[in-house]
Formats: structure tokens, C-alpha cells, sequence
């Protein structure tokens, strides 16, 4: 994807900071932040663990005031209280989770300068084996979550032209994975979306910004009850991809594969499927 203009953070209008950043969805706007605050916003769903809580790590040591939304209030708290962050626990798979989200994240500061969505579940096995209701919670964290947190807080961006949406997908939503259709195609959704978002939004000021990792170590593969054991690629660390994410938004780069050589393969894979296809057969 090519560059939009320039679309780096900038501080609000101290006169204002609310200006803007209630999007027609939410329920109820407040006239007034609670914690008005001078410096970039980011909100970072996933913060509980794995690379949320990386990310808002390296943002707040980078000066952003972060917003940590998860489903662990205990970690949240205190990482808030490690890196001066807001705790807004909320369980994104509910259906009004990114509404709550997004209402909750306004009133704390006025606005939102960067969403991050790094929120995800994941299941493997055989699809037809995928329980219903872990197949639900998937669609929901995974792909509709983000959708809808975006549709609310992009209005706002656009107001100010400013601003940075990231979406943390997958090199399985590149490539698809065996054992991991459901998994594979909500990432393989937000890949599509981040990439039609690029078209529209191109010169306003928001940016698009898609990280594309590898395995990753993190609790990910406890919580999806299968442990990794690809032999290829080997997982790299959360604080690796975080500092991808952070130089996303604080630099002009818009997609990033973590690490960077898997763009060889999703490329094999784009313009040669069959050979592809050979390939992952032999070596895993």
C-alpha cells in the first residue's frame, strides 16, 4: 500500500479537546473529558496481555496517555499504574462491547488519536469440530469488534485529520493455515478491510496501519488450548511486534510483517498459490 499525506499524531486544541471525537453511534457524549490531557491518545484493546500490554508499554514510554481495554481488570490496574494509563476493562465479544468501549474511552479524554486492535481468540482444529460458540466469540473479537470500534471512532479522526487506526492481523489471514480456517478468515476479513479503509481514507489524515505477525509468544496458544508446534517460522516475542506497531504509527510504513521475511512468502503465495501450496505441504 502506498502513503497517504501526512497523518502523524498531533496534540488536540487544548481549548477544545473534546472537539470532535464523539461519533454518532455512541449512546451519550460528555461535555467535558473527565482526564483532558495534551498528549496523543491511544486506545489499545488486548491490553490484558500478549502485545497489548507491549504496546501500551512502549507507547506510554514514548509519551502517549493510553487507554487499556481488556477482559483481566487485575493486570489492567496495574499496568495502568506502571505506565499511568486508564484501565477500561470491556469484553469485546458482546455485541455492545465496542460501543461501551469507545463511549467509555471518550469521556475519559475527548478523543482518541490511535486505536489499536490487537484483541484476538483463536481455535485449532478441524473446522467441522469448532465449537459454535468459540466460533461466535472468534467473528466477534477478532473481526466485528474492530469493525465497529473504527466505525465509531473515525468520524472524530476525520473531524481533527487526524489520527492512526492499526489492526493487528496474521500471516494465517495471508496465507490461511491448516486446522485454522475460522481463525484464518476473520484475519483474512480485517487484512481486506484494512486495505479498503487505505482507498478511502487516503488524504485525510487517518492512516491505515495493518501488522501482519507470525506465531508470537504469548498466552495466545494457552487460551486457544493447543500449544505451537509448527517447526516454522518460530514464535517471536510480544515486545518484537510491539515496536513494529508503535513505529506503524509513528512512522510512514503502513504494512509490517513480523518478522519481515514472511512478506516473501505471502507474496510466493499471491502470485503462485499452486507453488505455494507445494511448499507449505513439504515443509510445514
Amino acid at each position: 500500500m502506498a502513503e497517504e499525506p501526512d497523518s502523524r499524531p498531533r496534540r488536540s486544541d487544548p481549548k477544545d479537546p473534546a472537539k470532535g471525537a464523539t461519533a454518532p453511534e455512541t449512546r451519550t457524549g460528555p461535555t467535558s473529558p473527565t482526564e483532558p490531557t495534551d498528549r496523543p491518545v491511544a486506545l489499545i484493546t488486548g491490553a490484558s496481555s500478549g502485545i497489548g500490554h507491549a504496546t501500551a508499554t512502549r507507547l506510554a514510554d514514548a509519551g502517549w496517555h493510553t487507554l487499556l481495554s481488556g477482559t483481566d481488570r487485575t493486570r489492567l490496574d496495574e499496568l495502568a499504574g506502571r505506565t499511568g494509563g486508564r484501565a477500561l476493562p470491556e469484553d469485546l465479544s458482546r455485541p455492545d462491547g465496542p460501543a461501551r468501549l469507545a463511549e467509555a474511552a471518550v469521556a475519559v479524554t475527548g478523543r482518541v488519536d490511535a486505536l489499536i486492535a490487537s484483541a484476538g481468540l483463536g481455535w485449532r482444529g478441524p473446522y467441522a469440530q469448532t465449537p459454535s460458540d468459540t466460533l461466535d466469540r472468534m467473528i466477534e473479537v477478532n473481526l466485528t469488534a474492530p469493525l465497529r470500534l473504527v466505525r465509531l471512532l473515525l468520524p472524530g479522526m476525520l473531524e481533527r485529520r487526524h489520527g492512526r487506526i492499526v489492526l493487528i492481523g496474521s500471516m494465517a489471514g495471508q496465507v490461511g493455515v491448516r486446522d485454522e480456517a475460522a481463525y484464518s478468515a476473520t484475519k483474512g476479513g480485517l487484512t481486506m478491510f484494512a486495505e479498503s479503509l487505505w482507498y478511502e481514507l487516503r488524504g485525510t489524515g487517518v492512516g491505515v496501519r495493518l501488522v501482519l505477525p507470525g506465531a508470537v509468544d504469548t498466552p495466545f496458544f494457552d487460551r486457544r488450548g493447543t500449544p505451537y508446534q509448527r517447526e516454522r517460522p518460530r514464535p517471536v516475542s510480544a515486545e518484537r511486534v510491539a515496536d513494529v506497531v508503535v513505529a506503524t504509527i509513528t512512522t510512514e510504513r503502513d504494512r509490517l510483517y513480523v518478522p519481515h521475511w514472511l512478506g516473501f512468502p505471502a507474496r510466493i503465495h499471491g502470485a503462485a498459490p499452486g507453488v505455494f501450496r507445494r511448499m507449505a505441504s513439504r515443509f510445514g
